[in-house]
């Protein structure tokens, strides 16, 4: 079953690709069939295998003979490797389900916002509604209406946080990192959120340091912002109550 998984992840990760190409150009994500974004010519389905194509082609298109981006191979080989970690952790649950279907989605977001400093509304929304159907689902089978409750208070702190953040930047956050964090609160609640906000501000400094002492970025580039909250997002959804509680009682009592 694991390996099933495992290969599952990686042709769902292909998918993941069509969308991170399409999605900011607005084009259909179903039609035409998938095309080399070089030359634009359509691929056969023997050009199409996950990672194995990219492999046997030595990273080139077959038609054109230029390079296809390393983001291909590494986003399916990522996508398969987080849906077997979520399977061994959770097994075939709901909660496998949720997870999969949220982590695909942010790895859409991060390569898009890599690529074209952009978080599309439409992926927001996705994460946004997978979560209250999770949470709906929740409330059904475990009766957890505190959960809910607490998700709706993680929401509205997350929004208030990064938009007065926003403002006071006068646009330095983007819209789209203001509507990702209040679906992130959604999903973490309070106090949760609040620790995710300042890891990624945490992690986002250490990034932007990072690369502006190579000289990667300069002092007036826009940097994504997007991974860096989607890590602190994570890191937080797993060890954040370790972290809270470590806090608490080494620094409130």
């Amino acid at each position: 079953m694991a390996v099933f998984i495992f290969v599952s992840g990686i042709i769902i990760g292909s998918f993941l690709n069509v969308c991170v190409h399409r999605i900011p150009k607005q084009e259909s994500i179903i039609f035409p069939r998938s095309y080399c974004p070089k030359c634009e010519i359509p691929l056969k389905w023997y050009n199409l295998i996950p990672i194995l194509s990219f492999l046997l082609q030595r990273g080139r298109c077959k038609y054109c003979g230029k390079r296809i981006s390393l983001r291909y191979p590494i986003v399916e080989l990522l996508n398969g490797i987080i849906y077997l970690i979520i399977f061994l952790h959770y097994g075939l649950s709901l909660n496998f389900i949720f997870y999969a279907y949220l982590f695909s989605l942010f790895g859409i977001i991060i390569f898009i916002d890599l690529e074209n400093l952009l978080i599309p509304n439409i992926l927001v929304l996705l994460v946004l509604l997978g979560s209250i159907i999770f949470s709906i689902l929740n409330l059904l089978f475990y009766n957890s209406t505190l959960n809910l409750i607490n998700s709706l208070m993680g929401l509205g702190v997350g929004l208030l946080i990064f938009l007065i953040i926003f403002f006071a930047s006068k646009g330095e956050i983007g819209g789209g990192d203001v509507k990702l964090i209040g679906v992130l609160g959604f999903i973490l609640g309070i106090p949760r959120i609040i620790l995710s906000i300042l890891l990624s501000f945490l992690i986002g400094g250490i990034v932007s340091i990072i690369l502006l002492c190579f000289k990667i970025k300069g002092r007036k580039d826009c940097i994504p912002f997007a991974p860096s909250l989607i890590l602190g997002f994570i890191i937080t959804l797993f060890w954040g109550d370790r972290i809270i509680n470590w806090y608490i009682i080494n620094f409130l009592f």
